[in-house]
């Protein structure tokens, strides 16, 4: 039983918070029964396993949690061992999403509205950082992940204002959907390069969505009209 603040299995925890570290180690942290849970149901071995009242008091699990009412478990995984990046029917390539609950929420959406992947530039939240971690309910374990330039397959870039009508737009297996930061959207060079632009018609007056809520709308749309 860890009775110790100092001991070096809390304090790897504490050093996870850190996107730094995590890279740096390759590790990160996992708090929470059910993301522990899908992790394990998913395949992935942790390296470490912490449990209140069992390895370790509540007292100090609670003071490495990052969550408003402490975990009973934290798990320690290998980045290595999450999903690599493989071609899927349908995918997003985020550009800049820095928001670490919008990544984790288009993980999610990527698992339930797919099968699809998830491809990030430099810029974007980590999806093993904790908010983004529970944003995703434990499809980070599920769905693979990769570098933005990765995937094949015709990119349409999903502005806010001026592309094609996406109901009006026809869709393709292989199709990849190019989102952009929060509030800069995408860059018009990134938009040329793009295949096609498209636009989710909103309601007068609207200014813009959500970019998680704009990829979940994206891939329903593509899942309704594929095939």
């Amino acid at each position: 039983m860890i009775t110790s603040a100092a001991n070096p299995r809390l304090k790897l925890v504490r050093r996870l918070h850190s996107r730094s570290q995590r890279e740096r180690t390759g590790l990160f942290a996992c708090e929470g029964e059910d993301l522990l849970a899908a992790a394990l149901a998913a395949g992935l071995e942790p390296v470490d396993l912490l449990v209140a009242g069992e390895s370790v008091t509540p007292e100090l699990l609670a003071s490495v949690s990052t969550l408003p009412h402490a975990s009973r478990t934290i798990g320690v995984f290998r980045r290595a061992d999450l999903p690599a990046f493989s071609e899927r029917p349908v995918g997003l390539a985020l550009w800049h999403v820095s928001d670490p609950g919008n990544v984790g929420t288009l993980i999610r959406a990527a698992d339930a509205l797919g099968p699809a992947f998830v491809a990030l530039s430099e810029g974007c939240a980590d999806p093993t950082g904790p908010k983004a971690l529970r944003a995703s309910a434990g499809a980070v374990f599920r769905v693979p992940l990769g570098r933005f330039e990765e995937p094949p397959g015709r990119r349409i870039a999903l502005v806010a204002h001026g592309g094609e009508p996406l109901p009006e737009l026809e869709l393709h297996e292989g199709d990849v959907f190019v989102l952009g930061a929060e509030r800069e959207g995408l860059p018009p060079e990134l938009v040329e390069q793009c295949a096609e632009a498209t636009t989710i018609p909103l309601a007068e007056g609207a200014e813009s969505l959500n970019v998680a809520v704009a990829g979940a709308i994206a891939l329903y749309a593509w899942s309704l009209r594929s095939g």
